[in-house]
């Protein structure tokens, strides 16, 4: 059992939000194994937003389908509340449909999965996005790259050139790489940077965007037109299954 998965030493905390209560079950069974708190369980949306509000975990499974208030919305509340901090929210569902991909993502969502994950994928996903990171499983991010070279409103609109223009030349390489699925020891490898050097770009980037992590820059890099859909695009959002042995 790994019970050293939270920031600096501190247990890694959870709330498990799905409409199945077997489902709930098999969710909190794999993280407790490995150490992971499940700090509260949630039926639907409504419940999933008042959990976190109650208990304050670093990380949210959240369904999408769900009676009531679905998971995309409750997502949306969770992250749009000042108190929001570093909660992260990773998107668990059977559904790898395009338009619910997109929603996540945009409601703020660090991560998508389907639920047929491993409990080893799905351990590792939780403390990857507890981390800053971000992820998709592979299928669902080809369909995510297609999506956005599809977009008929591909053309950047005045607010997103506004907002990449605060960037210096080196933070706009970054992210163009960033957004090609580079890790952090790849970037670092293509600009003769320190692991280190890249990931302090990478967060003044977040921070002059104002977005949560990784997934949120990706997205923006492909919305602003900076990064155009191609080959190289494919593991944009990375998971531990994508990594080099």
């Amino acid at each position: 059992m790994n019970t050293d998965n939270g920031v600096d030493g501190d247990r890694l905390r959870a709330v498990i939000a799905d409409d199945q209560a077997l489902v709930r079950t098999g969710f909190g069974m794999i993280l407790t194994a490995d150490g992971i708190e499940v700090t509260a369980e949630a039926a639907d949306g409504a419940e999933a937003v008042a959990a976190v509000r109650r208990t304050r975990p670093d990380v949210v499974l959240m369904d999408i389908r769900m009676p009531g208030m679905d998971g995309i919305e409750a997502t949306r509340r969770i992250l749009a509340e000042d108190t929001a901090g570093e909660i992260r929210v990773i998107i668990l569902t059977t559904y790898d449909l395009d338009h619910y991909v997109y929603a996540a993502l945009t409601a703020g969502a660090s991560g998508f999965l389907l639920k047929d994950v491993t409990p080893e994928h799905l351990v590792a996903a939780i403390r990857l996005v507890r981390s800053g990171d971000a992820l998709l499983a592979p299928t669902i991010t080809r369909r995510l790259i297609e999506r956005f070279a599809q977009r008929e409103e591909a053309v950047p609109s005045a607010d997103l050139h506004r907002d990449l223009s605060g960037l210096t030349p080196r933070e706009l390489e970054v992210l163009r790489l960033l957004a090609t699925g580079l890790s952090n020891a790849e970037l670092a490898d293509r600009l003769f940077l320190s692991p280190t050097t890249v990931k302090t770009h990478i967060g003044r980037i977040l921070s002059k965007l104002e977005l949560r992590d990784r997934v949120q820059a990706v997205v923006l890099a492909y919305e602003s037109g900076l990064v155009t859909p191609g080959g190289t695009a494919e593991g944009a959002f990375r998971g531990p299954w994508d990594r080099n042995p």
